[in-house]
């Protein structure tokens, strides 16, 4: 696998400009040539125009030899960034059917007036009609081939009963920021998550003996499935990836254990936007978790979906269009995390919501339950009485334990509030009643209130 951020070349874009002038002359030869074959316009040699000698552009990704073909592709879903008048040619009409071409592919664009080229487009300007040459081109695009592999292509997903060649061909965001020299392959404009990280460490975790030995499963199979799968052949028998679903109240620690997990064991955690994946248009949400997905794709990371209820709910009877794609998007969820190599984390703080069809395919549903009384003095020790805090000698939290029963996340908001009443006042010491007044405005927001 190349990681293209790793290999990317920090010339400037204007040290590229004139090896992409000569690919872009080259596609549109081909262009021309192919159309002239097409429309029989005679004499037209039988063999694609040559490509030029290759420049330093292609110097940005070493370990690929990529073909004339695959370089054909990959100027092509430049085209629409740099020279988008080239493919102007595709937009030409059949004057038979008053429609565009079929065999020349392409998208509409509700802000892009050009020629937006398609899986078709590059099997046209590939093979044109051949029927072998043209399976031999589809195949140029499979997934596993250089272009996809080295995640160079971004396709999204074709509409459900639409040919996979209507799909969208277009370069990723991570090969375009290389191309333009931007520097930047992580910090992609389509990719709907966010990483995040933790200070804290393992021994800050506080969890009951049952979750925290579910959770150690967890870091067996980062340590050891590549041992599992490959050296005792688990491969033919397990899918891959690990998939688990951490359920339980707001605060008791599921995003910070999945933070914790990724820095122990050396993996980026990238937490969901779902705000940015789920769309009201029909397909749009598909498209967004393609476009996910594939950027995910053979890395170790941890893909972390927060509140997943939102989009693994259960599905409904389909009696109406929108039911109809709901249960796509659910349909399509469980192809791609079964189909994901890495580890995906769902969240929620209400698995009575939760589709059923989810829970057979995780490896773990591991319950975050609420501290009892002893977990909750552990996290007011660990919280209160680390680091620099001056504390009131009168302050006992054995008490605050056993009466109040609060989560750690809502510990960590009386901490907040407590130390911001003290440091304005001289001197800065967290007194009881700082601790009282928090704990009262966290009951509060659950309902709860608590006499003076």
């Amino acid at each position: 696998m190349v990681n293209l951020r790793l290999h990317a070349n920090p010339a400037p874009a204007a040290g590229i400009a004139t090896e992409l002038e000569s690919e872009l002359q080259w596609l549109r030869a081909v262009i021309d040539w192919r159309f002239a074959l097409h429309f029989a316009q005679q004499p037209v040699p039988c063999d694609m125009p040559a490509a030029p000698a290759p420049g330093p552009w292609l110097v940005l990704f070493p370990q690929l030899a990529l073909s004339a073909s695959e370089r054909l592709v990959l100027i092509l879903a430049l085209a629409p960034q740099l020279a988008p008048e080239l493919l102007d040619p595709l937009l030409l009409q059949n004057q038979a059917t008053g429609r565009r071409f079929s065999e020349f592919g392409g998208l509409n664009s509700q802000s892009h007036s050009g020629f937006l080229p398609t899986i078709e487009t590059a099997i046209f300007l590939l093979a044109g009609a051949d029927v072998a040459a043209r399976l031999q081109a589809l195949e140029l695009l499979g997934r596993q081939q250089p272009l996809r592999a080295a995640r160079l292509l971004a396709i999204d997903s074709s509409a459900a009963g639409e040919p996979r060649s209507a799909a969208a061909l277009r370069l990723s965001e991570e090969c375009l920021a290389i191309l333009l020299a931007s520097g930047d392959g992580e910090a992609m404009q389509d990719f709907a998550a966010e990483r995040i990280d933790t200070p804290l460490v393992w021994d800050d975790l506080v969890l009951d003996p049952v979750t925290r030995s579910q959770i150690d499963m967890i870091g067996a199979w980062m340590r050891h499935s590549r041992t599992l799968m490959q050296d005792w052949g688990l491969a033919r028998r397990l899918k891959p990836g690990y998939r688990c679903l951490f359920h339980g109240p707001p605060g008791t620690g599921k995003t910070l254990t999945a933070s914790l997990l990724g820095k122990h064991h050396g993996m980026p955690v990238y937490r969901v936007d779902l705000s940015r994946v789920i769309s009201k248009w029909i397909g749009e949400t598909e498209k967004n978790l393609a476009l996910l997905f594939d950027r995910a794709q053979d890395r170790d990371w941890i893909l972390y979906f927060d509140e997943a209820e939102a989009l693994f709910g259960r599905r409904t009877e389909a009696s109406t269009a929108n039911d109809r794609s709901a249960n796509q998007q659910v349909a399509y969820l469980l192809q791609r995390m079964e189909d994901f190599p890495g580890t995906i984390i769902l969240s929620t703080n209400q698995r009575g919501h939760m589709d059923e069809a989810f829970a057979r395919r995780f490896q773990s549903t591991i319950l975050f339950p609420m501290p009892d009384e002893e977990a909750r003095l552990t996290l007011w020790e660990k919280l209160f009485r680390t680091g620099r805090i001056a504390l009131a000698d009168n302050i006992d939290f054995a008490p605050l334990a056993s009466q109040y029963p609060l989560a750690g996340g809502a510990i960590i908001n009386v901490l907040r509030y407590a130390c911001l009443r003290a440091v304005m006042r001289s001197p800065a010491v967290v007194q009881l009643a700082d601790i009282m007044a928090g704990v009262k405005l966290e009951l509060q927001k659950e309902g709860q209130y608590t006499s003076r």
